[in-house]
């Protein structure tokens, strides 16, 4: 194991341990063993570092050999953005399907599973749930990744979440706060602005995570959002008064405040990541999460040196930045202990049964979760091939373009010989041509929000009445097909449910 540093590298040994930072590759490189050893404590994970849960185990396994009281994060939430399973689709419905059935001890009990999966691999850190509102149909970041539009929805199945993921010694870490919801723009693109006031904040924002804090959530991530009503200069991860003022002072919370990835541009494009994370951890934030796409050593050694800088100029209290550090190493001396009682099975391939992925607690959910409709003439379930029409969205950074979704693969499955074709804004006639006589599949993605979609399943239905709509975004058109599957998600596990109500053996 390599030494420790001592004496007069303290305040360097703290800038280390505040990072949370990405790599590359699906075994851990020298340079991040080495940092471990001089004090990194925290090391996040992506899709591109993740192949199966064996590999997984075997990585987290060597960064605890370096330190084991290193926290191991990862963005886990489950349907739409998935780490653990970023090649074939999670086997868990994510927040809006969890939302729609509205069963808080199903959400307790898909967190719980989720959360056994990530200590089997020795993840002990997930950077979710997400509380935010939804309250804006037209958000095209958070989406199907909240619960729902409702506050008092969406703080109770936060609270089932956390529970979930802590009760098996997974530290929860609830975000976006205070709230990315009512937003148009994607702060990994720009800086987005809400312009309510404090009532409507209170009132909405402010509620789920006004409830995590008391059911102790362990840790909360920071949205680079800026709220006129609170902060009118600064977003929120470098605001004091909506870290410390609101956070801290009013809703009480006392650990790890975690900031959103700051290569974002909402915070790179205008502060830079080095004075971003300085002003970050001045306005009380604990962590800086950095890696998402910048995960290489230079850029850990820049934000190490500007904190030390900061705190040497006094731009920075060392006592700030000696508070931030010692909260990270509470939280990794609680995920310790849970590890070291033995809280759930020691880390190494999942093999429970019932944990195979698409099987169990996740299934049953996304099937809880559909919402079918059928049109006005009688339902001919499917029992031949069809052709499906995938018309795919431009992802967002956070769901990513490596995952797939849709309904094919299950239908291949369940209808050998099922063909498929993904579409953007092309004509009805290239579907209808590739279709010929089988029936057709269009599946969407949030309909409401593109208006090529609509003219597409217009087209569709004008020329093939019998042809069956799946939306796997949120369900704000108005259903329409000869039949309408609602998913409230796009998880492998969803698509599933779909495929088994097309063919008449589901909802």
């Amino acid at each position: 194991m390599t030494t420790l540093v001592h004496g007069s590298d303290t305040l360097t040994r703290d800038a280390l341990t505040v990072l949370q930072p990405g790599f590359a590759g699906t075994t851990a490189p020298d340079w991040l063993l080495r940092r471990i050893g001089e004090g990194l404590s925290s090391v996040g994970l992506f899709g591109r570092n993740i192949a199966d849960p064996g590999q997984l185990a075997a990585l987290t396994a060597r960064l605890r050999a370096e330190r084991d009281d290193v926290l191991v994060a990862i963005d886990e939430e489950g349907g739409d953005v998935t780490r653990l399973e970023v090649k074939q689709g999670s086997s868990f419905p994510g927040n809006y399907a969890l939302g729609s059935v509205d069963d808080v001890e199903l959400t307790r009990a898909v967190a719980r599973e989720l959360g056994r999966r990530l200590v089997e691999c020795g993840v002990d850190l997930n950077w979710a749930p997400s509380a935010d509102v939804n309250s804006n149909a037209e958000n095209p970041v958070i989406g199907v990744r909240s619960f729902g539009p409702d506050p008092d929805l969406v703080a109770r199945h936060t609270v089932a979440y956390v529970d979930g993921l802590q009760g098996v010694g997974v530290a929860a870490c609830t975000k976006h706060f205070p709230g990315h919801g009512d937003t148009s723009v994607d702060s990994h693109d720009a800086l987005p602005r809400i312009d309510v006031d404090l009532a409507t904040l209170h009132a909405r924002e402010l509620v789920p995570f006004r409830a995590a804090v008391a059911a102790g959530t362990k840790a909360v991530m920071s949205a680079h959002i800026l709220l006129s009503a609170l902060d009118p200069h600064r977003p929120a991860t470098l605001s004091p008064q909506i870290l410390t003022g609101l956070l801290r002072q009013e809703l009480g919370f006392e650990g790890l405040i975690v900031t959103d990835g700051m290569e974002m541009r909402a915070v790179s494009a205008t502060y830079g990541i080095e004075r971003g994370s300085v002003l970050a951890i001045a306005a009380g934030a604990d962590a800086i999460c950095v890696g998402g796409g910048l995960c290489d050593e230079d850029t850990v050694l820049r934000l190490r040196d500007a904190l030390v800088d900061a705190v040497r100029t006094g731009e920075l209290p060392e006592e700030r930045l000696a508070d931030a550090a010692a909260r990270v190493r509470a939280l990794a001396a609680w995920t310790q202990a849970h590890r070291a009682r033995g809280a759930v099975a020691v880390p190494g391939v999942a093999s429970q049964e019932g944990t195979a992925p698409g099987t169990d607690i996740g299934l049953v959910a996304a099937r809880r979760a559909l919402k079918v409709t059928r049109g006005e003439r009688p339902y001919t379930p499917m029992t031949g091939a069809p052709y499906v029409a995938s018309f795919t969205p431009v992802a967002n950074f956070a769901v990513g373009d490596e995952t797939p979704w849709g309904v094919a693969a299950e239908l291949e499955r369940l209808l050998p010989g099922t063909e498929s074709g993904s579409y953007g804004e092309s004509s009805v006639d290239a579907v209808l041509a590739a279709a010929g006589e089988r029936r057709i599949v269009a599946v969407v993605r949030d309909a409401h929000r593109h208006p090529w979609m609509t003219r597409a399943l217009d087209g569709l239905l004008a020329a093939r009445p019998d042809t069956v709509v799946v939306e796997m975004g949120l369900d704000e058109a108005e259903p329409r097909g000869a039949l309408h599957i609602a998913t409230h998600g796009a998880a492998r596990v969803c698509g599933r449910a779909a495929a088994e109500a097309v063919v008449g053996t589901g909802a």
